[in-house]
């Protein structure tokens, strides 16, 4: 059975099948009568987005849509996406869609009302300030993935087209108002992006469970989100229809995003680059290098991994944990390598400078330096 909820953390949450339906009454809610629906060229045609398009017209807010969104969206995207709202006279957005819709649509938000250029918001000390929030347009979010869990993300990941590095742009108010989680939106996911979205929602509980920094209420929940990605991603890849697994995957990405307000580390540091320069999946390249970062984190992180292990039900604690990354990495034929991945010949000078001005080192609980992160690398080449 596929449970049905309203949760008020970490934002409003409308969560469980059908409920797609709400989305006049959420935009209601978060204050917009006149939204520009958000998303990328693969989803703008499918019949999740057009009935939600209908949806939004039944209801007297009109037929709108932007979808010139890349699989890494990028600030040209991010131009063109305010030109339509503002040309529009829209007074809100709703971002639909995996990663990419939802991290521009917060972005178009975000940007539409503010004078200064984009890159003047990264994430860096307290460039935040900078932005109007008075000017910030309210967000409904519709994750049609379950990995990200953009859609109770404060900031968005947006690649610089010029120098082909992902940049974080954050403000408190990118938290969407209003997020509906219907994972009947998930069933015609393909197998490989089920994979690799469930392995980057592993990948972020992973990661803030790792993470050296205090915060007790992520660590539960990361804890937790593993179990429902050990236990509901076989059964979601397996049978895409399992309604039941699907919620619970929905419910595990919301979880993993939730949970790294804690941090990330090594994984996405490094994944964060090759994806610029390469344009691989990005939740497939997380489980690529997840098992080499674990390695490598192994003498900070064995003992909390035990514990790990054995609320998950894995003998053999930090070891056993890792022999049931492999396997789980394997059981959805994620390749072991960057190779597998089609990087034959990668830069390495270039992925491992990148890897370290990348904001999510700082959570990484063994500093990363020039001459470690090449070495760690190099294990996955």
């Amino acid at each position: 059975m596929s449970p049905t909820a309203n949760w008020s953390y970490p934002t409003s949450i409308r969560f469980g099948a059908g409920r797609i339906a709400e989305i006049a009454d959420a935009c209601a809610a978060a204050g917009i009568t006149k939204p520009l629906l958000i998303t990328d060229r693969g989803l703008a045609d499918m019949e999740i987005t057009t009935r939600t398009l209908d949806l939004l017209e039944a209801a007297g807010l009109g037929r709108a849509i932007f979808a010139d969104v890349d699989p890494n969206p990028n600030e040209k995207n991010a131009a063109a996406g305010v030109r339509a709202f503002n040309d529009g006279g829209h007074d809100g957005v709703v971002a639909f869609g995996g990663g990419s819709g939802l991290d521009l649509g917060k972005l178009v938000a975000f940007l539409a009302g503010q004078t200064r250029p984009l890159w003047d918001f990264e994430d860096i000390g307290d460039w935040w300030t900078r932005a109007d929030a008075d000017a910030i347009a309210p967000i409904v979010a519709v994750p049609t993935t379950a990995g990200t869990g953009s859609e109770v993300g404060r900031a968005s990941v947006i690649t610089n087209s010029e120098t082909a590095e992902k940049k974080i742009i954050f403000h408190p108010k990118f938290l969407p108002s209003v997020v509906i989680c219907d994972p009947e939106l998930t069933v015609g996911m393909p197998k490989f992006i089920t994979a690799g979205t469930g392995l980057d929602a592993f990948a972020h509980c992973v990661e803030a469970y790792s993470s050296p920094h205090y915060h007790p209420m992520s660590q539960g929940m990361a804890l937790e989100g593993m179990r429902l990605v050990k236990e509901f991603l076989p059964r979601a890849y397996a049978d895409g229809t399992d309604i039941e697994a699907r919620a619970h995957m929905m419910s595990a990405a919301a979880m993993g995003a939730t949970a790294f307000q804690k941090g990330l580390g090594a994984i996405h540091a490094l994944s964060h680059p090759v994806g610029a320069i390469y344009h691989t999946h990005h939740g497939t390249t997380n489980a690529v290098f997840m098992p080499a970062v674990l390695q490598f984190n192994k003498s900070a992180i064995a003992d909390r991994f035990d514990a790990a292990a054995a609320y998950l039900g894995i003998e053999g604690g930090f070891d056993g944990f890792c022999s049931f990354v492999d396997d789980f990495n394997a059981s959805f034929a994620i390749p072991k390598t960057l190779a597998g991945l089609g990087i034959e010949n990668p830069d390495i000078d270039r992925i491992v400078a990148g890897a370290l001005i990348d904001p999510s080192t700082g959570g990484n609980p063994i500093e990363m330096t020039a001459e470690n992160t090449r070495a760690l690398l190099q294990q996955v080449l």
